[in-house]
């Protein structure tokens, strides 16, 4: 069976059919610049342009940046603060005339990877972090999603832990791998100590270039593997949750 799911991250709109059978998408992603000041008007009408590239008419799957209950969206870190408090559902429903779920973007990709990827069949506490404009994070007890967690947000010396350890950071900084590596090791340490969980999951664009980092980190008890599904987690799961409607 496929549905459609669309990836609203900080820097880009993405989307694609998706083989719920498979995990895997069904045609090349269709990607295009998030705009800036990403207000809701006009990433709504980003995903429309997702969405229309392919000529898909069912039920979507969207995930945003931020904590989502119900529909609405509650923050906007990496987006226009138009976004907080706002039924999102209801707009993007409107929009695109069809039956819409909007969920976080990282409890998306966290999902898909539990089901599909490399925390498939594990138990215990598993943390899924999304590497990128920001930090995303999914927890999940037993198989279990705690959602809209925002681990990123979590104060680290005095900063925004995601303000320090995120990609973009490492990007605008023009960091090494390695001083990023250890950035990323102190916060994973400071997650470690709050949650002391078995694995972590490293997604995001990032989790492409496993070897670039993950050997430079040292120090921290639980396991720490790159996600599978790698960027495509949120599409997936963004899909899986259409698929509900």
């Amino acid at each position: 069976m496929n549905m459609f799911g669309v990836d609203i991250g900080g820097t880009g709109i993405k989307g694609a059919p998706v083989d719920l059978d498979q995990g895997d998408l069904a045609d090349e992603r269709y990607k295009i610049p998030t705009p800036h000041p990403a207000t809701p008007q006009d990433v709504i009408e980003g995903v429309a342009e997702v969405v229309a590239h392919f000529d898909y008419e069912g039920p979507l799957g969207v995930t945003f940046p931020g904590v989502v209950v119900d529909g609405v969206t509650r923050t906007a870190a990496n987006v226009d603060s138009g976004w907080v408090g706002l039924d999102a559902r209801k707009m993007l429903s409107e929009r695109l005339g069809r039956p819409v779920v909007i969920l976080n973007d990282a409890d998306a990709a966290g999902v898909a990877e539990m089901t599909f990827g490399v925390g498939r069949g594990r138990g215990g506490t598993i943390i899924l972090l999304t590497l990128g404009t920001g930090i995303g994070s999914a927890v999940f007890v037993d198989g279990h999603l705690v959602p809209n967690t925002e681990l990123g947000h979590l104060e680290l010396h005095g900063h925004d832990a995601e303000k320090r350890a995120s990609v973009k950071a490492r990007e605008d900084e023009d960091l090494s791998w390695e001083h990023w590596a250890h950035r990323l090791k102190k916060y994973l340490a400071h997650v470690e100590m709050l949650f002391s969980p078995d694995l972590f999951v490293i997604g995001g664009g990032v989790s492409r270039k496993p070897d670039k980092f993950l050997p430079l980190i040292h120090g921290i008890s639980a396991e720490i593997v790159p996600a599978e599904l790698q960027n495509n987690a949120g599409i997936v799961g963004a899909a899986m949750a259409a698929a509900k409607l």
